[in-house]
């Protein structure tokens, strides 16, 4: 009896985690062996229904805690529908100057959603391609996870 009452607890649970009504999309990619080579690209197709929403986007990362650096430097290049590109570089702070980690931490893995563009209006409706490369001047990054991309709806 005790065992079904805690399962119906942990469905419940994970339940009300999978309801988010703030995101609009969000993507991982995982690389394999924790290591991310300077030639791997994370790639996330976005379909953008109409140019009236405002959104946030943010830049997702999970490191190993063995991690050697206290940040991560990225190129992230959107493609908009029109052909346009715009590439920007971004430094993701990922520990304090005490080299405590930021981010939610869950025994040596430690999660960041890292703000990239706040309160934006998409300036076309169509697809949205974003290319996030690691820019760490390393062939391979070791102790990475995953990287991806998160837009939420902005709250008004």
């Amino acid at each position: 009896m005790r065992v079904r009452s805690s399962g119906f607890f942990i469905l419940v649970f994970m339940g009300f985690m999978a309801c988010d009504p703030n995101r609009f999309y969000e993507n991982n990619v995982d690389f394999k062996s924790e290591t991310w080579h300077k030639d791997s690209v994370a790639i996330f197709d976005v379909e953008i229904p109409d140019t009236f929403g405002v959104y946030n986007i943010y830049l997702n990362s999970r490191i190993n805690g063995q991690y050697g650096y206290s940040n991560l430097y990225l190129f992230v290049t959107t493609l908009l529908p029109n052909e346009q590109i715009i590439r920007d570089t971004l430094e993701c702070i990922l520990a304090d100057v005490n080299g405590k980690w930021l981010g939610k931490g869950f025994g040596n893995i430690w999660s960041n959603k890292i703000p990239y563009r706040k309160y934006i209006r998409f300036p076309q409706k169509g697809k949205y391609t974003f290319y996030i490369e690691q820019a760490m001047r390393e062939d391979e990054l070791k102790h990475i996870l995953n990287a991806g991309i998160r837009i939420e709806n902005a709250k008004k």
